[in-house]
């Protein structure tokens, strides 16, 4: 009986050591499991951080607050009461640290309530595939403003930013484009932008479109066509009048009685707002031409 006894004890506790080791195997296996997977995590999360665009701009700050202080101090002093350190600030928090595809217009609205200012009646100017043209324009004519020529269209034109949830909390290498996600940090910026711009527009309001575009001048994804044509308000804004540029040297794909035109005309009757439109307004078209005198489509500048 003692040795029956002893030999129960023992196979208790050989059962006992096996299911410890067991365990301890078991245990074993999770972490390294755990550890390999995490690492591969760590491997895979830089590639899910390269967007198809540039990234943040270098020195961004600097860029910001240069180009802020030059606005309200040099080109309109009667700004200068423009906090541009507490504007710079605003524009960092609404995305640094934050998901690049996961931005808000909530995220950037005290960026917008401090960068806003009137924009005298009779000045607003929008446009759509005429970016270099309408700049140039407004350059030598200052009886313009695009968004481009507001505090916050200059700070941020041609500037790029985005943020990254790990440190630094910017990134520098890529952000996304619209196309892969909506609501990046630059889509965002200026769909508000764009809006508020409009809301602001009063007395006659100007757009520039080109009509060497193939696909049509009027576009209804533009910014213009699906933002700001609609927040420009009836009651403040009293007739809109169309330039149809067409490229020197271009095709002349479209004129005012073109379809696209046809269309934007439409929408604009809807809302109650006159229009008018003319084919390659003359003072414009006098600035393509300084640029290509010598060009067969510039010889009425001799007559």
């Amino acid at each position: 009986m003692p040795f029956q006894q002893g030999s129960a004890r023992a196979r208790q506790r050989t059962v006992l050591l096996v299911g410890i080791v067991v365990l301890l195997a078991a245990l074993v296996l999770a972490v390294v499991l755990a550890s390999v997977l995490t690492h591969e995590s760590q491997e895979a999360s830089p590639q899910m951080l390269k967007w198809k665009d540039r990234g943040t701009t270098k020195n961004l700050q600097e860029v910001i607050l240069g180009r802020c202080y030059n606005y309200v101090m040099s080109r309109y002093p009667e700004l200068g009461d423009k906090d541009c350190l507490k504007i710079w600030e605003s524009l960092k928090h609404a995305f640094i640290y934050k998901n690049p595809c996961n931005i808000t217009s909530e995220d950037y609205q005290p960026l917008m309530e401090l960068a806003s200012h009137p924009i005298p009646c009779n000045k607003s100017l929008f446009w759509s595939k005429t970016g270099d043209l309408v700049h140039r324009y407004t350059k030598s004519n200052q009886n313009f403003l695009t968004l481009e020529d507001t505090l916050l269209g200059y700070m941020a034109d041609r500037v790029s930013w985005c943020g990254d949830p790990s440190a630094p909390g910017i990134n520098y290498e890529s952000c996304p484009k619209r196309s892969e996600c909506e609501s990046n940090p630059g889509s965002v910026f200026w769909k508000m932008a764009s809006k508020m711009f409009a809301e602001a527009a009063c007395g006659v309001v100007q757009v520039m479109l080109n009509g060497s575009v193939e696909a049509g001048a009027f576009r209804n994804n533009s910014i213009f066509g699906s933002i700001e044509i609609f927040n420009l308000n009836p009651n403040k804004v009293s007739a809109v009048h169309i330039w149809l540029m067409h490229d020197i040297g271009g095709p002349q794909s479209e004129s005012c009685s073109g379809h696209s035109i046809k269309r934007l005309k439409s929408i604009l009757e809807e809302r109650n707002f006159k229009i008018t439109c003319e084919d390659n307004y003359r003072p414009v078209q006098l600035l393509q031409c300084v640029h290509n005198p010598d060009h067969t489509d510039c010889r009425f500048c001799t007559n």
